[in-house]
């Protein structure tokens, strides 16, 4: 179904630091992220226009459960059996889990808070084998603002599974009468990147290459990267500074054990994402592959984990 923008409601929380816009209705995706730098608020995330508020895709962020980026040819292979899920992505993958795919619904909401709930059962045609039920709350607290994700398994038997989000980040913040501040720098507190193959890991991480060091404050510069890290050394999971504005910190739970950067050329955005299992991680584990950050639900159990995006002015 499409949405129009006047059908395309936007869930509004705001406090001192942070201006927040969901949308239930795309995939419980988020519309736009602010943050106040002296007296305006700028945008941090790529904001969402009207237009796209339809498709998850197009928005600031959206939840990546129950899996994070890309499965092989839609092979979902797990405890000897290959699970045929349908390819939803030009590269012939399974991409970003399914949840993007529905409406969500909004279960508690107040000015600084907002849970929402995916319930597969409810829905046809769900691209994943086993049923189950995610939330995402978003919650403002000061400077910080909390996402957090929980996945529950709803079916009889146990299953392997992941999630994540996918925040693009501005390269120059954006306020309303134009840029502030200087280009984004980053650091990420990540030792290890996987080797790739199509965007998919092929292989246990190693040592990183220098294009992908970004253990120092940096640029980010205009090489093209799309991979997968982990190895994380701190609690906060990434830092990006907007010279003389704001720096972002990404603190972020112990079960985020990976990230993916996309760097794209040419663009005006970027992503840092915090994601549980590495791309591709159910072929990984299929292979006898230890350390992927998938993790296996048992029937009625619940996983969730929480990060932080952290202002400071």
């Amino acid at each position: 179904m499409r949405h129009n923008e006047q059908m395309t409601e936007i869930v509004k929380m705001e406090n001192d630091v942070w201006q927040v816009g969901i949308v239930p209705q795309s995939g419980g995706s988020v519309a736009y992220a602010r943050s106040r730098v002296g007296d305006a608020w700028v945008d941090v995330l790529r904001p969402t226009s009207g237009e796209d508020l339809a498709k998850a895709a197009t928005t600031a962020s959206y939840p990546l459960v129950p899996w994070s980026n890309r499965i092989r040819d839609g092979k979902l292979q797990w405890a000897g059996r290959t699970y045929q899920l349908r390819i939803n992505a030009p590269d012939g993958t399974a991409i970003h889990g399914t949840g993007t795919e529905y409406p969500w619904t909004v279960v508690e909401r107040d000015a600084t808070r907002v849970t929402l709930e995916f319930v597969s059962r409810n829905y046809y045609g769900v691209n994943f084998p086993w049923p189950f039920t995610a939330r995402c709350t978003y919650a403002l607290d000061g400077d910080r603002f909390t996402w957090t994700t929980s996945l529950t398994n709803e079916a009889h038997e146990t299953f392997p599974a992941g999630f994540g989000h996918h925040p693009y980040f501005l390269r120059q913040l954006a306020g309303p009468d134009g840029a502030i501040g200087g280009d984004a720098l980053l650091e990420l507190a990540c030792e290890q990147a996987y080797p790739v193959e199509r965007v998919m890991a092929i292989g246990p991480a190693g040592a990183l290459p220098p294009h992908l060091d970004f253990r120092q404050l940096r640029p980010l510069g205009s090489v093209f990267v799309d991979d997968c890290f982990t190895g994380r050394t701190s609690p906060t999971f990434a830092t990006i500074e907007y010279p003389g504005a704001l720096t972002v910190r990404i603190d972020a739970d112990e079960l985020y054990s990976h990230g993916v950067v996309y760097i794209p050329e040419g663009k005006p955005f970027f992503a840092v994402e915090p994601v549980t299992n590495v791309n591709d991680g159910f072929t990984l584990e299929a292979a006898g592959q230890h350390g992927t950050g998938v993790f296996l639900i048992q029937p009625a159990e619940t996983r969730g984990a929480s990060f932080s995006l952290v202002a400071e002015a």
